[in-house]
């Protein structure tokens, strides 16, 4: 399950009995969550939770936007970073994670912050600048920019060994081929998740590369790699299409969740 709103709208207790795996947006500037709820939803370690962690792009109302610990550069002032805007996202700007300042930013401030939220590990988005290339419109990513994010989520493991890494999107070869610090970059995750693969449309693609992601067969911890999908329908009454959505992301081997197109992961459905 993916929730981006406050603990405030939502019902804890039918959360943490209802979902094994949940994705919050933990960054303390947005006081979504206490520390004290996050451990109310992992049930005594039944479930685990994952914080959205933002690896490709910077949002204007994240407080480290605009300000920093000494020492480290904010997005807004780290001008060598910027990628351009985000098209389609009018509050968001694409960031190089090849860079150095941006790689120390995410490593010893905004990661951090996140685990002493409580986060089982992190939710990863916007790697799809790692698919770019050196002249796209929408944000270009050269060379030390590509190889960069695979190592910037190296770095990020060689941190928290113990943690859970899941990757939305960014599918392609660049990360399930590609190498960092002579390892595999797909070996340092825990799972995949694919956006928007059943509904509203269909996305035979996206179907396709999440089948090569799963056939792999990585076992991460001994245990087995977790391949998901988040897709979308109508709005939380939506029972019959979400349920057919959800048995045929389920007959593909995938972990299935099906949210409310319209709010942007605001609301939670209970199907």
């Amino acid at each position: 399950m993916a929730y981006y709103n406050t603990a405030a709208a939502a019902d804890l207790p039918r959360m943490a009995s209802t979902f094994r795996l949940m994705v919050l947006d933990l960054d303390p500037g947005l006081r979504n969550f206490s520390p004290a709820q996050v451990t109310q939803l992992k049930a005594g370690g039944n479930n685990r939770v994952l914080s959205y962690l933002n690896i490709g792009a910077c949002e204007q109302f994240r407080s480290y936007w605009s300000t920093a610990p000494a020492g480290i550069v904010s997005c807004n002032a780290n001008t060598s970073a910027k990628r351009g805007a985000y098209s389609g996202f009018p509050n968001e700007v694409w960031m190089s994670p090849g860079n150095a300042d941006y790689q120390k930013l995410i490593l010893e401030h905004v990661a951090p912050g996140l685990v002493a939220m409580g986060a089982d590990g992190f939710y990863l988005d916007n790697m799809e600048i790692v698919q770019h290339s050196a002249t796209a419109s929408n944000g270009p990513c050269d060379a030390t920019c590509r190889q960069g994010g695979l190592d910037l989520i190296r770095k990020l493991r060689e941190k928290y060994p113990d943690l859970t890494i899941v990757m939305q999107n960014a599918l392609e070869d660049v990360t399930l081929q590609g190498m960092t610090g002579g390892v595999r970059f797909a070996s340092l995750l825990d799972g995949v998740a694919g956006e928007g693969v059943f509904a509203p449309t269909y996305s035979a693609y996206n179907d396709n590369r999440l089948g090569l992601w799963r056939d792999v067969g990585f076992k991460p911890g001994g245990q087995a790699f977790w391949v998901g999908t988040l897709d979308y329908v109508g709005n939380c009454t939506d029972r019959t299409a979400a349920n057919s959505v959800m048995a045929t992301s389920s007959a593909r081997g995938f972990s299935p969740y099906v949210s409310d197109s319209t709010h942007g992961l605001q609301d939670i459905c209970y199907w």
